[in-house]
């Protein structure tokens, strides 16, 4: 029943920005996790950023001091504001939500695409 629907994904040069979004929808529990992964082509997928629903991130090494997450507990919407970008942030970014408690609660996006240029 959960839906969560992303946004934002786009084609921009380095050094420019993207705020990406995602609504999620249906049941989900209250004590959770939000956040985005990423896969690259040829490469495994790995955590970008996730919130806890007290407001607590956390952040790959690779993105720290560039992106941002934040939430809106109201509406069940994470953000993800991406300044800085490199090339190497070029990937499908994935949202995500889990159970806090119980892992194998879990929902998968589809996917928006982020595409950096040189």
């Amino acid at each position: 029943q959960v839906q969560l629907a992303e946004s934002g994904g786009g084609l921009v040069q380095a050094g420019g920005s993207l705020r990406l979004s995602c609504a999620a929808s249906g049941s989900i529990f209250s004590n959770n996790v939000m956040g985005w992964y990423r896969q690259a082509p040829g490469k495994q997928r790995e955590l970008v950023a996730d919130i806890t629903s007290g407001g607590t991130a956390s952040y790959g090494d690779s993105v720290k001091g560039r992106f941002t997450i934040s939430r809106d507990g109201a509406k069940s919407t994470v953000f993800l504001q991406m300044d800085s970008l490199k090339p190497e942030d070029t990937a499908t970014y994935y949202c995500h939500v889990r159970n806090i408690f119980l892992s194998h609660d879990e929902h998968w996006g589809q996917g928006t695409q982020v595409t950096v240029s040189s």
